[in-house]
């Protein structure tokens, strides 16, 4: 039986005619997990795009596709393993936990996905990570590690740093987009955030959006609002001009 993701990759090839997407099946530690690359040239600046506590799904395949269209490469990593897309919150919370509990797996498996992307002909050379809700903590997580991006990215991200870390080695320009209204991560931790990086000079711009409540960006979901999507994609967008120049 073809996954889900190899359904969509039919559908997203049949109707594409800018740039063919592929899922990509790959190891880390052993252990299978599925992605989605896509690339418009064999030079393109990579993006590291890094799924939500639902897994990888059509929604990230989509925004993948929409850079693509604007001229990047684009990796959808996969952090919780081939064939594992949870729908029920229990099991969306289980899947994170097991990875906020274990950071350096967390860690390892953004890695590897960047190691994926470099094997499909990415450029990490000039490469951002971004990520949405949970992806925006796993970003936040690897920028933690001195990874060497151009760039970080979180849209509507968990932003808290666990104790005994911080931003002491993080390279590159950090992009942080947020909703004024999300209840689940706070203006406190917001402001939280800014003020560890402005600590550890890290160089950053943080904007919030007045009444975007958590997962803004999500289409066809209750929280999305069109106005702070818009915005927020558009920042995105001149964010990567600029830093992957």
């Amino acid at each position: 039986m073809r996954s889900i993701l190899t359904l969509l990759f039919l559908f997203v090839f049949e109707c594409s005619a800018y740039a063919a997407g592929a899922v990509v099946d790959y190891q880390v530690n052993g252990e299978p997990y599925e992605g989605y690359y896509v690339s418009p040239a064999p030079d393109a600046s990579l993006v590291l795009l890094i799924h939500d506590w639902d897994g990888l799904t059509d929604y990230e395949v989509k925004r993948a596709e929409m850079l693509a269209e604007l001229g990047y490469a684009v990796f959808a990593a996969d952090l919780f393993g081939k064939g594992v897309r949870p729908t029920e919150i229990k099991d969306k919370r289980q899947h994170t936990g097991e990875l906020y509990k274990d950071r350096a797996k967390m860690r390892a498996l953004i890695q590897g996905a960047l190691d994926t992307a470099k094997a499909q002909g990415g450029n990490v050379d000039k490469a951002v990570v971004m990520g949405y809700c949970f992806g925006g903590a796993a970003v936040l997580e690897y920028a933690r590690s001195g990874a060497d991006m151009k760039g970080f990215v979180t849209f509507h991200g968990g932003l808290s740093t666990p104790e005994g870390q911080d931003y002491s080695t993080a390279k590159g320009k950090f992009l942080v987009l947020h909703g004024t209204a999300d209840s689940s991560i706070t203006m406190a931790d917001f402001a939280g955030l800014a003020n560890e990086l402005e600590q550890d000079g890290v160089a950053h711009e943080m904007i919030t959006y007045g009444g975007a409540p958590h997962a803004f960006t999500v289409f066809g979901q209750d929280s999305y609002r069109e106005d702070a999507d818009r915005k927020s994609w558009q920042r995105f967008v001149d964010y990567l001009a600029d830093t992957l120049r």
